[in-house]
């Protein structure tokens, strides 16, 4: 085990222990969450409202208290950056995760408490790198540096309050220990840059010459940034800018369909792929065992769990702690933590794919889902049917997106496709109805409306032209960082935004026909 290695081992030992602890007790540690937010609760302004005491019981909390979204809770969280205290949590609040997510335009500000950016937003990366070395005791990692490459990191004063707002990962920079940021990758001047393409120029000119051992953030971009490096220094892969890289931490979106554009992009058989699951709202899961493709959900953050099922989004009092899930259920995630969010809906969904311990699956968002005919398409099976749709074309994909084409007197309803490719199917035809089974395989809706045109006719696919979504999120503004592509929508806004580019690129009109 080389030298480095084994000191991060000892340093993040009691780690270990805590993890392999609710491993085995994941109610005990859970109830100890909720007995320690409640307590906290009890004395802010918003527990007052709802009569909350010291001991009150899960019961008594879930009667009580209702399942916000942000728009319910924002009138709270505007009084706690106005400076006002004691509102959602018992110390003041001096940072905000500014987040637009991909769903509306207006901006979020997710309070991160002192207490929660250390217990929470810290603490799983440290998890990541502790059951990292205990997977790979031989890894050489800690050898070079960690290449980050986050979004905005202008960080806005609130005036009259001295609280901060701005990206997440500014906001962990900012409150990064000397000592921790020794290798980490670009310099603080670099990593504050606003500008995107700024940003990614500067990291080119600065980290190519340096020993980058792994690197960190959402897939897609971290695409758009290895092809730079690529071009600024004329390689043909990754490996040989970056000899010693072995390690991508990644998060954000699914990363099934940029799996062979990476392996291609990284040819080396020692490249090893860490998922997790974090956002502005907490830190939540890791994957622990590289050879499964789900997660371990992380149960001492200071957060307690509550999961919902889809099938009762519009009926919270549905909603069941960790010990009542069940496993393949799409659960909608809702969370009350020492950020102060209290019985908050994220707006992500999952399914559990173990209870003991307990593992997950993302699937997708609440508010990202096509049902414009009962077909209750989730993200989770547009990504498994684009991948097998890929995997028998020999297709690439570089980005997607999905929205129904509603019906009308003269025609049934269908799902348009934007589909921009690395590499084209070699044969479009078997992609498409590769595409089409795969979906009628996972969920039996849409094969039930697929199954003799009864109310879908055969998905319509569009070819998208090189840049096309990297364009398209330039417009928006929302370049980098943790802006997602939409993949799916039960509307034809996004799609039909990016019908507008096309023609106004002057794109081949046989590209939509296809």
């Amino acid at each position: 085990m080389p030298i480095l290695t084994r000191l991060v081992n000892q340093v993040l030992s009691k780690r270990l222990s805590a993890i392999d602890f609710f491993r085995k007790n994941p109610h005990m540690v859970q109830q100890r969450q909720f007995e320690y937010l409640v307590r906290t609760l009890s004395h802010t302004l918003y527990g007052k409202q709802y009569n909350v005491g010291r001991e009150m019981t899960f019961l008594e909390f879930q009667k009580r208290l209702p399942v916000v979204t942000y728009d319910e809770l924002s009138p709270f969280i505007e009084r706690v950056r106005r400076g006002e205290p004691g509102v959602l949590w018992d110390t003041p609040v001096r940072w905000f995760a500014k987040s637009s997510g991909t769903t509306a335009d207006k901006s979020k500000f997710i309070p991160v408490t002192s207490t929660y950016l250390h217990h929470c937003h810290f603490r799983g990366p440290k998890d990541v790198l502790a059951l990292f070395t205990r997977n790979y005791p031989k890894s050489d990692i800690f050898s070079g540096k960690t290449l980050t490459l986050g979004g905005s990191h202008r960080l806005d004063m609130q005036e009259g309050s001295g609280a901060h707002s701005g990206d997440l990962s500014a906001i962990m920079i900012q409150n990064t220990p000397w000592y921790a940021s020794f290798n980490r990758a670009p310099s603080l001047k670099v990593a504050l840059t606003a500008d995107f393409e700024t940003k990614v120029r500067m990291i080119c000119e600065e980290t190519t010459r340096q020993n980058i051992t792994s690197f960190a953030g959402v897939p897609s971009w971290n695409m758009v940034l290895l092809n730079e490096i690529l071009k600024y220094t004329g390689k043909d892969n990754i490996c040989e800018v970056w000899k010693n890289m072995e390690l991508f931490i990644h998060g954000g979106v699914s990363f099934v369909p940029y799996r062979e554009q990476y392996k291609r992009l990284i040819p080396s058989p020692d490249m090893k792929y860490m998922e997790t699951y974090n956002a502005s709202e907490g830190f939540f899961s890791i994957q622990d065992i590289p050879e499964r493709d789900d997660m371990l959900l992380m149960l001492d953050y200071e957060i307690f769990y509550e999961f919902l099922p889809m099938e009762y989004l519009e009926c919270p009092e549905k909603a069941v702690p960790l010990e009542d899930v069940q496993c393949g259920v799409n659960y909608a995630v809702i969370i009350s933590s020492s950020a102060g969010l209290w019985r908050y809906m994220i707006g992500d969904t999952v399914i559990f794919t173990s209870t003991d311990p307990y593992r997950i699956k993302i699937t997708g968002r609440t508010k990202h889902y096509i049902n414009a005919f009962g077909e209750e398409v989730i993200v989770d099976n547009a990504d498994r049917a684009i991948h097998e749709a890929c995997r028998q074309t020999g297709a690439v994909i570089r980005d997607y997106t999905v929205a129904p084409v509603y019906m009308n007197e003269d025609a049934k309803g269908a799902h348009q496709w934007i589909i921009e490719f690395e590499k084209k199917p070699n044969n479009a035809e078997r992609f498409n109805t590769v595409l089409d089974k795969t979906l009628q395989n996972v969920n039996s809706d849409y094969e039930a409306k697929r199954t003799r045109n009864t109310t879908l006719y055969p998905p319509q696919i569009i070819y998208a032209p090189q840049g096309l979504f990297y364009e398209w999120m330039k417009e928006r503004g929302k370049l980098g960082g943790q802006n997602k592509i939409p993949r799916l929508a039960n509307n034809r806004k996004y799609v039909d935004e990016l019908l507008c580019i096309i023609e106004r690129l002057g794109s081949d009109k046989q590209a939509l026909k296809n």
